[in-house]
């Protein structure tokens, strides 16, 4: 009798269905093969995640195409699939597809295929020649082989002339994969490892032990590396890769931002690029061609490639086998998914370690609360760095109250005159300026001072942004934008000395000119950074020393290193600290240590000006004194209050609708169902339902419930149930999130 696939489609159906395994494809299927299978009267593709020796079904379909050898998925792979499925309350067909890169999901094979010139060898005198012939013939020789293409530009020449030296059997010329590097242009310099200090050592010490297996259980095998900014976490990730590529494994290194992933591939590339730790570095992340994420992945499932670099989807990387996940900067709230499944990349690799008996590295100079608590609690092994590497200082951080500013100049300066003097003393000095501002554009919204009018979206509750370069307004939640008006557009007022309030990066960068006429400026923005190489030449530019200020967002806070840096300017530190999120302080206190961190990592002493309306705020005096622990300690204490993480678990209920109506009844009744459901978690807290903090996002109306219990996993088994069974209007939606890092 044949044996019969379990197959998960790419349809969500939230099921699996059985499937015979012809006599022809018989020892070729394997759990994490990619099939096609008909599916009523139509063929489509899934996975197959169990082969079985029976079915409770009669009259089985057969599969109809085996896709790719051997399986995509790798076992452990499906396993931690199988766990985020039931964990985040989603599909098992939504996870696995998440597993896998579309490029790489795709029936066809996906190679691209290159004419070369291959040169064969030659037996006795060469055939006459012309002098062209001779001359292309001599290139040829002299590279071996080349794509066809480049040799016509190299050698200036035909197709033809290339066709004559291939009848005269010198070249042979014929079709070769040609693997998509996005990395194929750079020069990588090779690099040693550098010497480290005791607080370093010591932490190396401790992962190479776990990665030696002489752990008593694998549960201390997840490690936080707390080291402040430019203490020398890298290098401890990279010596620790080496160590496992001794041991014949491979390693993930996951970073939070793309813009991050350049600087840190050249880092890996240069270390591993030679001697007898050879080997390839793949990338993945969302910034890749579809042709190049394809190379890339089938790179490290072939073995070729055994350490990956990517951002939160490389957690999935098919490396096998695997000893070491890195998860630098775990803080960064970009490791979680927005989208279903709602996945944090952090904790699937702290899993995912479990699976694979893989050591894992969370390394942060600010951890997030649930990390550090867990840390003090036994679940990871805290290895410290208190100090910076090659004993350099701390910056010195200077707070200014931007209310006696605004009292001093009779209205708020963009820039203090403390600001504005030190950058001064920079530029002189030939020394290099950050300057900080986490918001875009050139104000935060177009005003009437006669009528009050605001210049609104109409597709969500926020005002529209002022871009002055191309005279938009512009919403950042669903992007729409219209023409800046030259008067307002209330018809009952056309008053023309409309205002523009608040400030972005654009209008800081025009005050900059203004201020500093001579100096090099760029602004970094996702404004400014329309090609996927704009980061790596402006940061390029910045690293030679051809830009004297660099102004920008988040991008610019953090994983960047640059010795000639010796003042950072934070000029709006209280812009996100008081929005309606629990995190709120710990996100501005991440983010000031973290800006703060890129001044004074060469020779020159750093300093910080950190310009804010509300100074004396905890989160920014504890980052003002580079102080986790206090912060930590008097933050938990107002978790715990209120039963808020890491003292419990969340899970965020958003019903979105386009008829408020409609929303808000269902909002009510799903509250009902939830308190007759769940009646038997202990301890759980139900909060709602209540309008979201942002009403209105893309014309949809949105309203929430959030759910806090002990323990996650009993809560998540029930929501399953209820997002199965529960029966809403036809236009009204039901998304959970479980562990949401943004509760707008």
């Amino acid at each position: 009798m044949n044996p019969i696939a379990r197959v998960t489609l790419e349809i969500a159906l939230r099921k699996e269905f059985d499937y015979l395994v012809p006599t022809e494809l018989a020892g070729r299927i394997e759990v994490g093969t990619r099939v096609r299978v008909p599916f009523g009267a139509r063929q489509v593709l899934g996975t197959v995640t169990a082969l079985v020796e029976s079915s409770p079904h009669a009259n089985l379909k057969s599969i109809v195409k085996l896709i790719g050898r051997p399986a995509l998925i790798t076992p452990n792979v499906l396993a931690l699939a199988r766990w985020m499925a039931g964990y985040y309350c989603c599909p098992v067909e939504v996870a696995l597809r998440s597993v896998l890169p579309e490029a790489v999901r795709k029936e066809e094979a996906g190679w691209r295929e290159r004419l070369f010139a291959h040169a064969l060898p030659v037996q006795g005198d060469l055939p006459k020649l012309t002098k062209r012939q001779l001359e292309v013939w001599n290139l040829i020789e002299e590279w071996r082989e080349l794509p066809l293409q480049e040799l016509l530009v190299l050698a200036e020449t035909t197709a033809e002339t290339v066709r004559r030296l291939e009848d005269k059997g010198l070249v042979h010329v014929g079709p070769r994969i040609s693997e998509r590097d996005p990395y194929a242009r750079e020069l990588i310099l090779p690099s040693q490892a550098l010497p480290l200090n005791a607080e370093q050592a010591v932490a190396l010490g401790r992962i190479t032990t776990a990665l030696d297996g002489q752990l008593v259980s694998p549960a201390p095998a997840a490690f936080l590396l707390h080291g402040v900014t430019g203490s020398g976490k890298t290098e401890v990730y990279l010596q620790a890769i080496a160590h496992t590529l001794r041991q014949g494994k491979g390693a993930i290194v996951l970073v939070p931002e793309i813009s991050l992933t350049p600087q840190t591939v050249e880092r890996f590339k240069a270390r591993f690029c030679s001697g007898p730790l050879q080997t390839l570095v793949a990338v993945l992340h969302s910034h890749l061609s579809s042709g190049e994420r394809h190379d890339e992945w089938h790179k490290i499932r072939q073995g070729r490639a055994r350490i990956v670099v990517g951002a939160r989807s490389a957690v999935f990387a098919p490396v096998e086998p695997l000893g070491l996940i890195v998860v630098d900067e775990e803080h960064e709230h970009s490791y979680k998914q927005e989208e279903a499944p709602r996945y944090h990349a952090r904790d699937l690799a702290v899993i995912r370690g479990r699976f694979e008996h893989a050591v894992v590295v969370l390394g942060s100079a600010t951890p997030a609360l649930e990390s550090y608590h867990n840390a003090l609690h036994g679940k990871y092994t805290l290895l410290e760095l208190p100090q910076r590497a090659d004993d350099k200082t701390m910056p010195l951080v200077r707070v200014i109250d931007m209310r006696q500013e605004a009292r001093k100049d009779k209205g708020t300066p963009i820039l203090s005159q403390k600001l504005r003097d030190e950058i001064m003393n920079r530029l002189e000095r030939k020394e290099q300026v950050m300057l900080f501002l986490n918001r875009r554009g050139y104000a935060s919204s177009l005003q009437c001072p006669v009528c009050g009018y605001v210049a609104q979206c109409p597709n969500c509750s926020v005002a529209l942004t002022y871009h002055r370069g191309d005279q938009r307004l512009l919403c950042h939640i669903c992007g729409h934008a219209t023409r800046a008006p030259n008067e307002c557009p209330d018809p009952k007022c056309r008053n023309p000395a409309i205002r523009y309030a608040g400030l972005g990066t654009e209008r800081v960068e025009e005050t900059l000119t203004k201020l500093f006429p001579r100096a090099r400026i760029r602004r970094m923005d996702s404004d400014t950074l329309k090609r996927k190489e704009d980061y790596r030449r402006i940061l390029g530019d910045f690293r030679t020393g051809r830009i004297d200020i660099l102004l920008g967002t988040q991008m610019i806070a953090k994983g960047l290193h640059f010795p000639n840096v010796t003042l950072v300017g934070i000029i709006y530190a209280d812009l996100s600290l008081h929005q309606p999120d629990f995190r709120a302080g710990e996100r501005t206190f991440q983010l000031l240590t973290q800006v703060a961190g890129r001044a004074g990592r060469g020779d020159v002493e750093g300093e910080v000006v950190v310009q804010a309306f509300s100074p004396f705020h905890p989160a920014i005096q504890y980052a003002r004194r580079h102080d986790f622990l206090g912060f930590y300690e008097q933050e938990i204490e107002f978790r715990e209050q209120l039963k808020y993480p890491p003292s419990s678990r969340v899970a965020l209920l958003t019903l979105k609708g386009r008829n408020e109506d409609k929303v808000r009844f269902s909002a009510e009744h799903l509250r009902k169902e939830l308190e007759r459901r769940l009646a038997a978690i202990k301890g759980l807290v139900i909060a709602g339902p209540a309008p979201a903090p942002l009403l209105r996002a893309e014309t949809f109306y949105r309203h929430q419930i959030m759910l806090r219990a002990r323990q996650m996993p009993p809560l998540s088994r029930e929501l399953t149930r209820l997002l199965e069974e529960l029966t809403l209007p036809e236009d009204v939606t039901l998304t959970v999130d479980v562990d949401p890092m943004n509760l707008g």
